[in-house]
Formats: structure tokens, sequence, C-alpha cells
């Protein structure tokens, strides 16, 4: 990957932006957590088409929610530590120490627990962010191959 000082500047913002707003909803009582998903529930509801009712509460969305973000974080780990030129196995410890870090803050906040599931699903997001990234990354290097060969 190209390093310059402005990737990597805007690289270690974007990670502490993706920890603080993953930390920062663990934070979150379990009550305003669970309204906070009921309202995003509500919303995609409102915009999706209507299919088989649903009685179920906003806890599948706060899985694929823990997916997403996580996928983010791997993702940003991996660029980062791709333009470090590290090894790659640093973005993946990192991301399940983060994922860790997530369900340890949730014990002691009013309403929610720790759950080995969570940290597997955190985990599984940071891995599918990496693998994300690595064939994107790839993709790009091949389509400039590709174009360099048809301009000779």
């Amino acid at each position: 990957m190209i390093r310059s000082d402005k990737r990597l500047r805007l690289c270690k913002i974007l990670l502490v932006c993706i920890l603080a707003f993953i930390w920062g909803n663990s934070l979150l009582p379990g009550q305003v957590s669970g309204a906070f998903s009921d309202w995003v529930k509500s919303v995609l509801e409102g915009l999706l088409p209507a299919g088989p009712e649903s009685q179920t509460s906003g806890g599948l969305l706060r899985k694929i929610a823990h997916f997403t973000e996580f996928t983010a974080l791997g993702m940003t780990l991996g660029w980062l530590f791709g333009m470090l030129r590290k090894r790659p196995y640093w973005p993946v410890l990192l991301g399940v120490a983060a994922a860790c870090m997530d369900e340890t803050i949730q014990r002691f906040v009013p309403g929610r627990g720790p759950s080995v599931r969570d940290v597997v699903i955190d985990s599984s997001g940071v891995l599918t962010g990496l693998i994300l990234l690595y064939l994107g990354h790839t993709y790009c290097k091949y389509r400039r191959n590709q174009s360099l060969e048809r301009d000779r």
C-alpha cells in the first residue's frame, strides 16, 4: 500500500473515530441502547418493502451493527498496518482485543452485559474487513496492471 504522511494521519484519525463510535455505543445503558435500536429498526421498516411481520426486538439489528462496525475497524487496521508494512496478524490481534475491550466495557454499564457470542461476531467482522480490503487492493493492482499493459 502506498504510504504518505497524509494517508497515515487520515487512517489514524479514522481508527480513533471508529473506536470512539464502537466504545461510545457500549457505554450507553441497556435501555437507551435498546430504544435506539428499536428506533433504527422502525426507520428501516419504513424504508424497506413490507415483508413478513417480525416480532423480534432490535437484537438482530444490534448483531448486524456489531459486525458492520468491526468490519470497518478491520479494514482500517488492515490499511494502517499495510502502510506500516507490519505482519498481517497485528490487525487481527488488535481487532480481537478491541472486541474483548468492547464487551468488558459493557460489563460495567447498567442493563448491559458481556457476551462471548458478540466477541465472535465482532472478530468475524474484523476478519471480513481485512478480507474485503485485501480483495479490493488486489483488484486495484490487477486493474492497474491491465491498464499499463494496454498502454504499451
